[in-house]
């Protein structure tokens, strides 16, 4: 049984890239002309976001927000999420439909063929082992707020390679940036990806995600001194659901 539930496992996996490609190369003339200017950025965001749905509903995967709140409708805000798949991009664009936002990724994603061509034409990439693209992604961050848009950052700066970690810990570079600007943060929980959709290949299974999207955190009047305390707020926020989903993950089993 075992054996049987890996094979489905990674045709489960090939799938989904397949699928995604393909759902891609639909919207590509769509993509084409939405991906070279700023100006057109909405546009974009709105095939994208088709594109999320389609990619992570045709995978037999499904979602409950557990609890939501309200945005301000075009407003600037900094999304922040636990990340522990790729799944997590796709969620983040079908959860937030008002408020265009510019993911802030590892640049290795980069590499995917055809995802690829559209992810560095509208995603800020960063090399987390060079400073210099560090420094990069905050003047690029800055002229995308600049111009009214919001930013996606997945503070954990990557995936823990200990998949018994619920929550790793912070960067500061979402907490500096909103700060720097006086935009609210807003957390979003995603649970249950490590095990529906792991960056592990060849493992997964469809499954339905629990979501909670807290309310904004104001950092309006907020100097670059209270960051710490901003961030082990947001940290305190996202970590209390994601140790409650894991223990119901280890009851399953």
């Amino acid at each position: 049984m075992n054996y049987l539930n890996k094979v489905l496992s990674i045709v489960w996996r090939l799938w989904f890239y397949v699928w995604m490609l393909v759902v891609i190369v639909v919207l590509s003339p769509f993509l084409f002309l939405t991906i070279w200017s700023v100006n057109t950025y909405s546009s974009f965001y709105k095939i994208a976001r088709i594109w999320a749905k389609l990619t992570f509903f045709g995978m037999g995967m499904s979602y409950h927000i557990e609890r939501q709140n309200q945005l301000e409708k075009n407003k600037s805000y900094v999304f922040i999420a636990n990340h522990t798949s790729m799944m997590d991009i796709m969620m983040m664009l079908i959860l937030v439909k008002d408020n265009p936002f510019v993911f802030v990724g590892k640049s290795e994603l980069a590499k995917i063929p055809i995802f690829g061509f559209f992810y560095k034409r509208t995603c800020i990439l960063v090399d987390r082992s060079n400073a210099q693209s560090r420094h990069q992604v905050f003047e690029s961050a800055q002229a995308r707020l600049n111009k009214g848009l919001s930013i996606c950052i997945f503070p954990e700066g990557g995936v823990p390679d200990d998949t018994s970690i619920v929550l790793d810990k912070f960067k500061d570079g979402a907490f500096r940036l909103a700060i720097d600007h006086q935009i609210p943060i807003v957390p979003i929980a995603l649970g249950r990806l490590k095990y529906f959709f792991p960056f592990t290949w060849g493992l997964g299974y469809p499954g339905k995600v629990p979501v909670k999207m807290f309310e904004p955190i104001n950092t309006e009047g907020k100097i670059q001194n209270d960051k710490k305390d901003i961030k082990a707020l947001c940290y305190a926020t996202l970590v209390k659901p994601l140790s409650e989903w894991e223990e119901q993950e280890k009851h399953l089993y």
